[in-house]
C-alpha cells in the first residue's frame, strides 16, 4: 500500500498498555507519526512508539490544546490526522480515507473531514445516547484548521469546508468504571480553573436543570436505554459529572477562609480597693 501525505500527530501520557493498538491502525499507509509525550513519562511509551517509527518529542504538559497544537505544528505532510492512544482507525474508516485523499488530489474540495466515534465500554460498543455518533473532526490540510476551544474539551477550528465519512474511529475509552469517575474529578478540576477564568456565575436552577437534562437527552431522547445497562449508567454518570463541575464553582464561590484563632486578651486584674487601716 502506497502512504499518503499524512502526518498522524498523537499526545500522550503514560499509554503503553493501549497505544500499540493504536499505531498498528495506521502503520504503512500514512507518511509520518509525530508524538508529542509528556516529559516525565518513562512507562515504555516511547520505546513502543518508536518500533512503529514514530518521531518523539518530549515536552511538559500545557493542556490539551496547547499540546495538540504543538504536535500539529511539527507535521511535514499536506493532511494531518489527529489521534489519540486509546482511539483506532477502523480498516472500513481507513479505506474511506484514502478515497477522499485520492479525490482531494484531483479536485480539491474540503479543508478538512469528519467521521463518527464508536466507544467500547463496559463488555459493548455503545451505540446509541451522548456517546454516538460523536462526530469528531480529525482530518484536515496543514494550514488550515487549528485547536481551539476550552480544556479538556478541545476543538478543531477549520478555516474552510468539512466533508464528513461515514466509517467509525474506534474508541477503546475505559477500562473500568473507577477509571471513568477517576476521569470526572480530574476534568472537574480542569473546568474549575476555566470556569474561574471565564468568571463564570452559578445558579442553583442552572445547576439542576442543566444535570437533569444529561441524564434524559442521553437516555431517552438519544436512545441511551438501548444500550442496556451501560445506556443507563453512561446517562447518570454524564449527569454526575455535570453536577460535579458546577458543584466545584459553588464550593470555590461560596467558601470561607478559615477565621484565623481569636488571640487571648491579656488578663487585666482590676486595682484593688484602697482600705483604711483599723
Amino acid at each position: 500500500m502506497n502512504k499518503l501525505p499524512i502526518s498522524v500527530c498523537i499526545i500522550s501520557g503514560a499509554e503503553a498498555q493501549r497505544v500499540a493498538r493504536a499505531l498498528e491502525s495506521i502503520q504503512g499507509w500514512t507518511g509520518e507519526i509525530i508524538m508529542v509525550l509528556n516529559e516525565d513519562v518513562h512507562d515504555g511509551t516511547e520505546e513502543i512508539a518508536r518500533q512503529y517509527g514514530a518521531t518523539i518529542f518530549r515536552e511538559p504538559w500545557k493542556g490539551h490544546i496547547a499540546q495538540k497544537n504543538s504536535a500539529a505544528e511539527k507535521a511535514t505532510q499536506e493532511w494531518l490526522l489527529g489521534l489519540d492512544a486509546d482511539e483506532v482507525v477502523s480498516p472500513g474508516l481507513r479505506d474511506e480515507i484514502i478515497a477522499a485523499l485520492e479525490h482531494e488530489a484531483q479536485a480539491p474540495q474540503h479543508e478538512a473531514f469528519s467521521f463518527p466515534r464508536l466507544s467500547y465500554y463496559c463488555g459493548r460498543w455503545i451505540r446509541h445516547g451522548d456517546w454516538y455518533p460523536d462526530r469528531k473532526t480529525r482530518l484536515w490540510r496543514r494550514g488550515k484548521a487549528r485547536w481551539g476551544g476550552e480544556n479538556p474539551h478541545d476543538k478543531l477550528m477549520v478555516d474552510g469546508r468539512v466533508g464528513r465519512l461515514r466509517h467509525d474511529l474506534l474508541h477503546y475509552s475505559y477500562d473500568s468504571i473507577s477509571s471513568f469517575l477517576n476521569k470526572i474529578n480530574q476534568y472537574a478540576d480542569i473546568s474549575l480553573k476555566q470556569q474561574i477564568h471565564s468568571g463564570k456565575k452559578w445558579s442553583t436552577g442552572g445547576t439542576v436543570v442543566r444535570s437533569g437534562w444529561r441524564f434524559l437527552r442521553a437516555y431517552f431522547f438519544r436512545l441511551g436505554f438501548l444500550d442496556g445497562f451501560p445506556g443507563f449508567f453512561i446517562a447518570a454518570s454524564n449527569a454526575y459529572s455535570t453536577l460535579v463541575r458546577h458543584s466545584r464553582l459553588y464550593e470555590h464561590l461560596h467558601a470561607e477562609a478559615p477565621s484565623a484563632p481569636a488571640q487571648d486578651s491579656p488578663v487585666t486584674t482590676p486595682p484593688a480597693k484602697a482600705t483604711e487601716s483599723r
